[in-house]
């Protein structure tokens, strides 16, 4: 399976856009503004897209996506989501307000977008993925989701904070990479504390729940630009990056937009 990071920011500015990652050519997690860097024919291959949870940064393009590509679609984009973030969705954007009701459009036998609600513990199984929904800890209905194609697992946390549940399922998981946001700085925790998000304070406490025998990269997503240095050198205090030492605790990485992942 292919992993290719569109989006890893927690906000916009030159050259941060904001979370989505296409695995494969066929699904989306998440549809934030790195969406925006397919072409027409990529976007045209999207069958299914994830969504974690509601927020803008999050689900910003799919409206903007649907509407590229409606005239070509043969068959309606399938957006698997909790019931509260489709409940959202279809409040928020897709009211025929802020945007067109694309589930119903052009007609509700044949609309551009079906909704699938989910539900955490649920497995998906996609052409050749199987997508285990996850618990999340964030101010609205929120998911994490586990990726098998093949023999390891790609783990996306989504927006949480501190989440012992999620870490009590991947321990039983073969995990090769985890994607974890830190989106504020220790200066700020206090606000990631009431935003339910992670500073480097609190992913310290929850990276020391991963089992103590399991080791695989760990990819630090959603940070601030404002913060992003701040975070990744209080990271850099209580684990090493690359290059690795004797030392080292955990694989810790940054991620970055334009990546790609072979896993």
């Amino acid at each position: 399976m292919k992993v290719r990071v569109l989006g890893c920011s927690g906000a916009i500015a030159k050259d941060c856009r904001t979370t989505s990652f296409l695995l494969d050519s066929d699904v989306l997690v998440d549809c934030g503004t790195g969406v925006g860097d397919l072409t027409l024919a990529e976007m045209k291959g999207i069958d299914y897209v994830l969504v974690t949870h509601s927020h803008l940064d999050h689900v910003a393009s799919l409206p903007l996506m649907i509407d590229a590509i409606a005239s070509s679609l043969t068959k309606p984009v399938q957006v698997h989501a909790l019931p509260g973030t489709i409940a959202a969705l279809k409040a928020h954007i897709f009211n025929n307000v802020i945007w067109p009701d694309f589930s119903r459009i052009p007609t509700p036998e044949k609309p551009f977008i079906t909704f699938h609600e989910i539900q955490v513990g649920q497995t998906l199984e996609l052409p050749g993925k199987r997508i285990e929904v996850l618990p999340a800890v964030h101010t609205v209905p929120a998911c994490g989701f586990a990726v098998t194609s093949g023999k390891g697992c790609w783990i996306f946390t989504g927006d949480t904070e501190r989440n012992p549940a999620f870490w009590r399922r991947i321990n039983q998981m073969n995990v090769a990479a985890l994607v974890i946001e830190t989106a504020f700085s220790n200066r700020e925790k206090e606000l990631a504390k009431r935003a339910l998000h992670l500073a480097p304070a609190s992913l310290a406490e929850e990276l020391d729940l991963i089992d103590k025998n399991k080791r695989f990269p760990i990819f630090i997503t959603h940070t601030k630009p404002a913060e992003t240095e701040m975070i990744m050198a209080e990271i850099q205090k209580f684990d090493q990056t690359q290059p690795f030492g004797p030392n080292v605790t955990h694989d810790i990485r940054w991620l970055h937009a334009g990546q790609e992942f072979e896993l």
